[in-house]
């Protein structure tokens, strides 16, 4: 059996807060597509966009176009006579579509599909009784839903005479989303709409007195202590949103994901750094800039402690910029590549986010080129290297997790922690069981299990293997029907509970783990290949 050492827990209200950000972006990131979709039918079709489109982007004249297809709705000009007008794609996207893929998700995660459903029915309820996209309102009652759908069928599990199951479980179901679907509509729909308001009137207000770039404050040390995905997932995509439907854009979705201030740490790492972190800097700003996996500069912030001062002002810098030509995205950027930043930027914000980015590598990459510069002398005469495993060790630490992106970045043979917290890849391969599907799984299941699931895939078409798939998943999403999951080590555990028939790898490092050979190895002997 598949094992793992057991790893210190602490970190109190951070590891609370963290495991709440995870939470939050599971149920969000899934569906970041969707965003991304919504966020190109906005930037082309609506009136200020690349190829207004009255019908796809709605508020069209019915009886100026003459087409007879799609919703329509009766609306009241500030000026004139009202006029019949198409109901176009953005508006119910953004008002059922985003918030119903969100409760589902969490529906999902907490109780099944069973949860997704009911989840889903409770959140119609808030979404129709509220004026105002209801993204915070899915948060709550998708995995509320689901949890109480949970423990309504642990008063009766095993208590229901048998033919009689199907009619308590869809009746049980139904009824209490009924229920929650009204209480919603009355009760918690108001409630979220205010604190949406209030939410809302503070960036106002921040933005209104200048000061919405001392958000860097907290948002940029959040980052480094992956504190930020509360903030990001739970309150800056939910009022972004909202923004988009009153301006057409929103800078709340470029605060966190520019990509400006880690490019400058990098690069100031790349000139004025030594030994191991100078030499993998180059590479490490490649993947950040264009692959948008942020977490890949943290430990090069964490192994010189002051150049989060280069963070922060690197971020404020940015969000300065873009307060001062008022530009913004259409949708959420994520990844934080710039390919992602420069698709989702309103087609008036171009110039604004673009100097917003170079105004944030350049001042982060001066501040951290003076503090390299002054420490160099010192750290030579010390004797450093350069290395970055104790940072990387204190970053996964932050994270909760080991990450595949951050592994390359160790010296070669240094471990990942102190030595209790290590411990070996491990790998349950039988003979026996065949394979014929690989899962890779994370918590989000995006990212680091992309890539490794890549690796994989890689290694089994140069072994001229047929009929294998490999793909990548979150741990909640997993099903037991599949023949291998891989998982890191911390996550094995997890990953056994939701698929217990399934083998199990364990590995420290996605992206090049010793256990892929074996279970090459396992391919190759199954299919005969030599």
């Amino acid at each position: 059996m598949t094992t793992t050492s057991e790893t210190k827990q602490g970190g109190g209200a951070r590891v609370r807060v963290q495991r709440f950000g995870t939470f939050l972006s599971g149920m969000v990131m899934p569906n970041i597509p969707a965003f991304i979709a919504w966020g190109l039918i906005t930037s082309l079709f609506i009136a200020t966009g690349w190829l207004p489109n009255g019908i796809l982007g709605g508020g069209g004249n019915v009886a100026d176009i003459g087409w007879t297809g799609g919703l329509t709705q009766l609306t009241q000009p500030e000026e004139g006579e009202p006029f019949t007008a198409y109901v176009g794609l953005v508006g119910p996207m953004l008002t059922y579509l985003l918030p119903l893929l969100i409760a589902n998700t969490g529906g999902r995660m907490v109780y099944g599909a069973r949860g997704g459903v009911v989840g889903t029915i409770a959140t119609m309820g808030v979404i129709v009784g509220a004026s105002i996209p209801m993204f915070i309102g899915a948060m709550i009652m998708g995995p509320l839903a689901a949890w109480l759908m949970k423990k309504i069928d642990s008063l009766w599990a095993g208590k229901i005479k048998a033919g009689f199951e199907m009619l308590v479980d869809n009746f049980s179901a139904g009824i209490l989303g009924f229920l929650l679907a009204i209480a919603g509509f009355f009760g918690i729909a108001p409630v979220i709409q205010a604190i949406s308001a209030a939410l809302e009137a503070g960036v106002n207000w921040l933005t209104t007195l200048g000061l919405l770039p001392l958000v860097s404050i907290l948002v940029e040390p959040g980052k480094v202590l992956f504190l930020n995905n509360a903030i990001n997932h739970g309150v800056f995509t939910p009022l972004g949103a909202i923004q988009v439907q009153e301006s057409g854009k929103s800078i709340l979705f470029l605060i966190e994901s520019n990509p400006g201030p880690g490019l400058g740490i990098l690069i100031a790492f790349s000139i004025f750094g030594i030994g191991l972190a100078k030499a993998s800097a180059p590479g490490a700003a490649i993947i950040q800039f264009f692959g948008g996996i942020h977490e890949i500069y943290f430990p090069y912030v964490l192994s010189k402690p002051l150049t989060i001062i280069a963070a922060i002002a690197g971020g404020a810098t940015g969000v300065a910029v873009n307060v001062l030509f008022q530009s913004g995205l259409r949708t959420a950027a994520s990844p934080g590549s710039i390919f992602a930043v420069l698709a989702a930027t309103a087609q008036d914000s171009y110039v604004g986010v673009i100097l917003s980015v170079i105004a944030a590598a350049a001042v982060s990459f001066i501040i951290t080129a003076v503090i390299l510069r002054a420490s160099r002398k010192r750290d030579l005469e010390r004797g450093e290297t350069g290395d970055l495993s104790a940072a990387v060790a204190k970053t996964e630490a932050n994270k909760g997790k080991e990450s595949s992106v951050l592994g390359n970045l160790r010296a070669e043979g240094v471990p990942a922690g102190d030595a209790e917290a290590v411990a070996e890849e491990t790998s349950l391969l039988t003979d026996q069981r065949p394979i014929s599907n690989i899962v890779f799984a994370c918590d989000a299941g995006m990212g680091s299990s992309a890539m490794g699931a890549s690796v994989l895939r890689n290694k089994i078409k140069k072994a001229g293997i047929d009929g294998v798939t490999v793909v990548n998943k979150s741990i909640a999403s997993l099903e037991d029907d599949v023949d291998l999951v891989i998982t890191q080590r911390e996550l094995t555990p997890r990953a056994q509970e939701r698929t217990p028939s399934a083998e199990h790898v364990s590995v420290d490092n996605f992206m090049n783990s010793p256990r892929y050979e074996e279970v090459i190895a396992k391919l190759k002997q199954q299919h005969g290949v030599e």
